[in-house]
């Protein structure tokens, strides 16, 4: 089968086309799909998507006029996808089910830890052969409390580290994880863990439920030195609150690896354009917020799943099976 991949970093071109191998012909482009590239998507069966792609309900009926049958997205995530539309219009959906929980949690610490001990700083200075130590004092995260917002496999790895730490670790989810409270997690409710942690990391799936989990109230409930870092997605987090709080020179350090505008921005150059996004170019101006652009899953060992998995949902549309990745089935 002809696959068309699009949203394929550079990095991870060669393991995309080393794991099709000869079972599938695939063609790589860097180019996202929206609704101005859907021309490119003529003719393929099958396509693989990123999770910046945009895929609503007028996107995917040019698809499936197009011949597109089967959407295989390369993350875990899919609220980019209108699931119902796709569903109603006979295609296929699959998703990558899991992958390195430890290339996520690692990040967000090197974010949290880059904050705290003003790394980016440090480094800008040393550069410009300044070598003082004004204003690069840290403190240690032994000893001190993290709040883990969500505990399954992300937040479990996450919760590893800070036990390696020494720290007091505290807990929020739906569910008790029996793995989180081995390792010292004590679960207590949303508002009590944003008052007694100095360190929050966010690891839920984004929903209605969860959306804008962290707003004004929430945020004013944290302590004013406290970090918060999201390498989950954009939108857990109200980010014009999260601007206002940090005019009102409150909170320690703010590490995002996702933004909930980041569609159209994220993955691409815009260093020659003017910034519209004025919530993101605020953030940009204070020295304690640190942006990266949703770069957490980026190993080797996480795409190596991820492009893994990707290959087997073709396989198994192919063959008609329905396994834990796939979110619409092939129809009858």
């Amino acid at each position: 089968m002809d696959v068309l991949a699009t949203g394929v970093q550079r990095d991870e071109r060669p393991l995309l086309e080393a794991a099709f191998g000869t079972r599938h012909q695939v063609r790589c482009l860097e180019t996202f799909l929206t609704k101005d590239t859907l021309p490119l998507a003529a003719g393929y069966e099958a396509v693989s998507t990123s999770v910046n792609a945009v895929l609503d309900a007028p996107v995917l009926e040019a698809l499936v006029r197009g011949g597109t049958k089967l959407i295989a997205q390369r993350s875990t995530g899919y609220n980019n996808i209108d699931l119902d539309h796709a569903e109603r219009l006979g295609m296929t959906v699959a998703r990558v089910a899991r992958y390195s929980p430890y290339s996520v949690a690692e990040f967000a610490w090197t974010l949290a830890s880059a904050l705290n001990r003003r790394i980016v700083r440090a480094a800008s200075r040393t550069r410009d052969f300044d070598f003082r130590l004004d204003g690069l004092l840290g403190r240690d995260f032994h000893g001190r409390t993290v709040g883990v917002v969500g505990t399954g496999k992300i937040g479990t790895a996450f919760t590893a580290i800070a036990r390696g730490y020494g720290m007091r670790i505290l807990g929020w989810d739906i569910a008790v994880n029996p793995a989180c409270t081995e390792l010292g997690m004590e679960y207590v409710e949303l508002d009590r863990l944003f008052r007694e942690s100095d360190l929050i990391s966010l690891h839920v799936p984004l929903m209605p439920s969860t959306h804008h989990l962290v707003g004004e109230r929430r945020l004013a409930l944290m302590k004013d030195d406290a970090i918060l870092i999201n390498s989950s997605r954009g939108g857990l987090i109200d980010s014009a609150a999260l601007v206002e709080t940090l005019r009102e020179g409150r909170l320690g350090g703010i590490g995002l690896d996702v933004y909930e505008e980041e569609a159209g921005v994220f993955f691409y150059d815009k260093s020659l354009e003017v910034m519209t996004d004025d919530t993101l170019a605020r953030l940009l101006t204070f020295t304690h917020v640190l942006i990266t652009s949703h770069q957490a899953y980026f190993t080797v060992d996480a795409i190596d799943e991820i492009v893994a998995a990707t290959v087997r949902n073709v396989d198994d549309y192919v063959a008609g099976r329905i396994t834990e990745c796939t979110l619409v089935p092939k129809s009858p």
